[in-house]
C-alpha cells in the first residue's frame, strides 16, 4: 500500500501526479494499493468541494481519498510533509518513507520491494 499526503496549494503535490497515476497503472495490477490523504496546511484549504475539485480534475485521482480537515490520520501518522509518501509492504510493515518531489527513482523501487515482499498467508506456509 502506498499512502501519499498531499495538499491543494501544493505545487510539487500537483508536478507529482502524472507520476502517481503511472504507478496506480503499474503497481496496481500486481495488488499495490494507494491511498491520497488530502493534509491542508491552512485554513482555505478547508473547502471540501474545493479539494474534491482538486483531486479529481487537477490531480487526476482514482483511488481514495481522504480529506483530513480535523488532521486525525496526519498525527496517526506523525506527517510533516507534502507531498510524502508511505510504502507499506502486503504485512502493512512501513517499508519506506520519503517526502518532497526528488527521489522517485527511490520512491518506485521501494514500491517495487514491497510487492515481491510476501504475503503473512505466504510467510506462514
Amino acid at each position: 500500500m502506498l499512502v501519499h499526503f498531499w495538499s491543494i496549494t501544493c505545487h510539487l503535490c500537483h508536478n507529482a501526479a502524472d507520476q502517481l497515476k503511472i504507478w496506480r497503472e503499474r503497481f496496481g495490477k500486481e495488488g499495490m494499493v494507494f491511498i491520497a490523504v488530502h493534509q491542508p496546511r491552512s485554513e482555505a484549504e478547508l473547502d471540501v468541494d474545493a479539494v474534491r475539485k482538486d483531486a479529481l480534475e487537477e490531480m487526476g485521482f482514482t483511488q481514495p481519498c481522504a480529506i483530513d480537515n480535523d488532521h486525525t490520520i496526519v498525527e496517526r501518522f506523525q506527517n510533516q510533509f507534502v507531498p510524502s509518501y508511505y510504502v507499506f509492504n502486503r504485512r502493512h510493515e512501513l517499508r519506506h518513507f520519503q517526502a518532497g518531489d526528488k527521489g522517485h527513482d527511490r520512491l518506485e523501487a521501494a514500491i517495487e520491494r514491497a510487492i515481491s515482499e510476501p504475503a503473512e498467508d505466504e510467510v506462514l506456509q
